[in-house]
């Protein structure tokens, strides 16, 4: 009797060891286990932390936990396989803690993005409770990417905690459509500490005059190969922060409009963005100009953006209809083609610079600026030879939309396990790739 107890308490004792050891040891793994996402740090040398938080979470599944104590770049990416000029969106849930941005760019805060690239989400700082974010993608001529989900950014560095959760990606269709839709910001007034500045009703119907000639020569420009619808939308609330940096001194950026703009944006599907300004007035301060008319070659959140500015001397006749200049909107069409150039380069077309005129022969005339070499680079007819022009790629390559995902396909990439055997399955296959070197 007394070695039959004994049997049975060792055997009671056992079976709780086993379970604690099993119970331990499924909470390290559901701790650290991000099914195939890789861990990437910019800075290793930095306090960063990566886990799955069973804690705060927004649905029943543990989130991905990021945290930066030290300003830092760091992400939870994935490669998947994407089909070639194809619409993509991905969506997830995001909560944020003190996230700050160390430069206080346009572009640093909780995203997702593409590794490597500039291709990201309208990033999150602060605190804020779990929220929708949406990422959209042309996959161009490429066949996988890294999709990461991100606290920094491609060129910035943020310290806080993000958490992600419910990771979904779906596919749309590219939109064939050659028509942009434009939109034109004119910012009326520039209120900072020590400059006012204000614009005109002779400027403001300057850009709009202007705004119409880019509609009326754009389709002779290309060929006949787009055309643009555009609204003009006059923001009276004045703008208070700007940019700047060393190569382009005073400019306003992304994030300095972003609080009078974004509400238009999420009414309208826009293709390209202006944000007409007065950044000097002879008459008044010359504090902010520097030698640039058009600032081109921006993004806002995946759009096309330039700064367009008007002359400081306001009898200026720059963006003025004469028999002396007949070309009044070439800053308009020379900083829209820097995106357009811009997105033929990143999909791996080898085409000429914008700013090569003068190497390719072409010289600026008093009548009319350079309005044959634009039209000879937009319709890859430069020299009478093709093979260094926009191709019918640029023309197409609009940003992508909530339009482009009306009837799409759910896909499975980021899907995660729903009950013990699919989790095992996936355990089992993780160490197959494991095993055979493919992880």
């Amino acid at each position: 009797m007394n070695n039959k107890g004994k049997i049975r308490l060792s055997t009671i004792i056992y079976f709780i060891l086993i379970i604690f050891v099993l119970t331990f040891g499924w909470k390290v793994y559901s701790k650290y286990n991000f099914y195939d996402y890789v861990k990437g740090i910019r800075e290793s040398g930095r306090q960063t932390s990566f886990v799955r938080d069973s804690n705060v979470k927004y649905s029943e599944k543990d989130s991905y936990k990021i945290e930066n104590k030290e300003f830092n770049d760091s992400m939870f990416f994935k490669t998947i396989q994407v089909e070639p000029n194809t619409a993509y969106k991905v969506t997830c849930m995001v909560k944020t803690e003190n996230v700050i941005a160390e430069e206080d760019k346009f572009i640093g805060g909780a995203q997702i993005c593409i590794n490597d690239t500039t291709e990201c989400s309208s990033p999150i700082t602060g605190t804020n409770d779990w929220q929708e974010v949406t990422f959209m993608f042309n996959s161009n001529n490429r066949t996988s990417v890294e999709l990461g989900f991100r606290l920094g950014g491609y060129d910035e560095l943020c310290k806080g905690t993000a958490w992600f959760s419910d990771m979904s990606i779906e596919e749309g269709k590219i939109d064939d459509d050659t028509n942009w839709n434009m939109v034109c910001f004119i910012i009326d007034n520039i209120e900072l500490e020590n400059i006012s500045l204000s614009m005109s009703d002779n400027d403001k119907s300057v850009i709009k005059e202007n705004m119409k000639r880019v509609q009326s020569s754009i389709g002779n420009l290309s060929g006949n190969q787009m055309s643009i619808t555009y609204d003009i939308i006059e923001i009276t609330e004045p703008l208070t922060t700007i940019s700047y940096d060393e190569e382009n001194k005073f400019y306003v950026g992304p994030k300095d409009v972003y609080k009078l703009i974004q509400k238009y944006l999420d009414k309208e599907e826009y293709d390209y963005i202006y944000v007409a300004v007065r950044l000097g007035d002879l008459e008044v301060t010359d504090e902010l100009v520097s030698d640039w008319i058009g600032l081109g070659s921006m993004e806002y959140n995946q759009i096309g953006y330039s700064n367009i500015r008007l002359p400081s001397d306001r009898n200026s006749r720059l963006y003025k209809y004469s028999s002396s200049n007949t070309f009044p909107q070439e800053v308009f069409i020379h900083e829209f083609l820097h995106t357009l150039e811009r997105n033929e380069k990143e999909n791996g077309n080898e085409i000429v610079s914008l700013h090569d005129s003068a190497i390719y022969g072409y010289e600026n005339q008093k009548v009319n600026g350079l309005e044959n070499w634009y039209r000879d680079y937009m319709q890859d007819n430069i020299n009478n030879q093709s093979g260094k022009g926009l191709t019918e790629f640029a023309y197409k390559s609009k940003p992508i939309h909530e339009s482009n995902f009306n009837n799409s396909i759910k896909l499975d990439y980021l899907d995660e396990p729903d009950n013990i055997i699919e989790e095992l399955n996936s355990i089992v296959k993780r160490l197959k790739r494991l095993l055979s070197g493919n992880i």
